[in-house]
């Protein structure tokens, strides 16, 4: 290829995002760039402090545990108050609850101010997913996740090769660093992104009607949080259940090392290319054939008995990982009603959130009880339960959507709400489509009837979620 193709292809991939979107980008960076403390918890906490790894494990989970309790509740923050607000609030709270755990001496002082920082960092995801959304146009969410996805992972790339030095020179650095860049995240919010809360039609209530209720009587949207924890589940097993299965197989943390790195490069060599390739290809098909790839790959890992062959079904997982993120994301706004965005996306987080919790102890009690090799076979068919699940929901939104969904999405939140409940209905009814009306078309993803591969989660994510924000 050319290096004129090059240029042609990043300026098409770019191109197109509004000020605000670029903003938002830009905070995301940051904040990834920040991260350390996720790098190096488990070390500062055994090396540095003394205490055991049972103890490193129940601040580790607390900490998943606060992002479970804020998902929702950021959610209705997201709705109630506004995207602007959710996301100045969460930020702050996080530099400050971050900084003080820097300080902490006491165990019980350390689990607690973990948790919150559990809760505050995941508090900005719902907002910061259902901001994008309002700021970018339903053809280009695909790409505007990708590039957030890609980000996000850039950032944490960065982030987890500078943590080691950081900790070597001192882990109260990397506390106060951490606190200091997300608080310059909240700043640029401050000063640059204005708010993008859809106002309520003047015969709407509260979010025009859209409440959690709401959400958890959506057994469409429901059907698709349910199979993203089980897509979660898999992904989450490349930094729980791999770890733990290759020094059990004899291989040194450099190997694998090497392995994971792949997982890093791949994703930020390849996302905006393979954004390109699928941004027109059916919805249905991506998230299926992702969902079984996933479990193909992770199911391989039994078979692996050297660095090269673990390499390999890391590369196989990670290709899924590229199509599926953006992918799922994208579909969790088309299903959200557009005054009912928060709390879409807070109810998705918590899926990630949940998942982050219960890998570890999934791949725990697999590999202590009955060996790796149930574990990557159990990952094979959760694969292909989530592939079966996606074939099976998307089946009944096989019809086209109106050409004039897509304003209809911005334009009519009652509507929205109104359909929010009846999703799986989908015959004759423009519903709950966040990002689209309640029936999502197998039409080519770029299309004005199909916006964006109906999708992204993040997500993750971030190893919270691939990943959101």
């Amino acid at each position: 290829m050319s290096v004129a193709a090059v240029r042609r292809a990043v300026k098409d991939s770019v191109s197109g995002m509004p000020p605000a979107f670029w903003w938002l980008w830009t905070s995301t960076l940051v904040n990834r760039l920040g991260a350390f403390v996720a790098t190096f918890m488990a070390l500062y906490l055994t090396l540095d402090r003394g205490y055991s790894a049972t103890y490193a494990g129940l601040v580790a989970a607390l900490h998943g545990l606060g992002g479970v309790v804020s998902s929702l509740g950021a959610g209705v923050m997201t709705d109630r108050l506004g995207r602007r607000p959710t996301l100045l609030i969460a930020q702050t709270s996080t530099a400050a609850s971050v900084a003080l755990l820097g300080f902490m001496q006491h165990p019980v002082a350390i689990a607690g101010v973990a948790f919150l920082v559990g809760m505050a960092s995941n508090a900005s995801r719902p907002a910061v997913q259902a901001m994008m959304a309002d700021i970018v146009r339903p053809e280009d969410r695909v790409r505007a996740f990708s590039l957030n996805y890609w980000a996000i992972n850039l950032g944490f790339a960065i982030s987890s090769a500078g943590a080691g030095f950081i900790a070597s020179y001192s882990y109260l650095a990397g506390f106060l660093i951490e606190a200091a860049m997300t608080l310059v995240c909240a700043i640029v919010v401050y000063v640059k992104l204005p708010e993008s809360r859809p106002q309520p039609s003047a015969a709407g209530g509260d979010a025009d009607g859209v409440g959690l209720g709401t959400v958890l009587r959506d057994g469409r949207f429901m059907g698709v949080v349910g199979l993203s924890f089980l897509v979660a589940l898999l992904f989450q097993q490349g930094s729980v259940g791999l770890p733990i299965a290759m020094g059990e197989a004899g291989f040194s943390p450099s190997d694998y090392g090497v392995a994971i790195a792949v997982n890093g490069v791949m994703i930020v060599v390849l996302q905006i290319p393979v954004t390109r390739f699928i941004e027109h290809r059916d919805p249905q098909r991506l998230l299926v054939l992702s969902s079984f790839l996933a479990g193909i790959g992770f199911g391989l890992t039994a078979f692996a008995g050297s660095v090269g062959l673990f390499v390999v079904t890391v590369m196989i997982w990670t290709l899924a990982e590229i199509v599926n993120a953006p992918t799922q994301t994208g579909l969790v706004v088309r299903l959200s009603p557009t005054h009912g965005r928060g709390r879409y996306q807070g109810m998705y987080t918590m899926s990630w959130a949940v998942a982050a919790l219960v890998a570890p102890l999934m791949s725990g009690l697999f590999i202590d009880r009955l060996g790796a090799q149930w574990l990557w076979g159990g990952c094979a068919v959760v694969g292909t339960v989530a592939a079966l699940g996606y074939w099976g929901l998307m089946r009944g939104l096989s019809e086209a959507v109106g050409p004039d969904a897509e304003g209809a999405e911005d334009a009519g939140g009652v509507e929205a709400a109104k359909g929010a409940g009846g999703v799986e209905a989908a015959e004759g009814v423009e519903a709950a489509g966040g990002a689209g009306a309640g029936k999502i078309a197998p039409a080519p993803v770029g299309s004005v009837n199909a916006p964006v591969a109906a999708a992204t989660v993040s997500p993750a994510q971030d190893p919270l979620g691939p990943q959101g924000e």
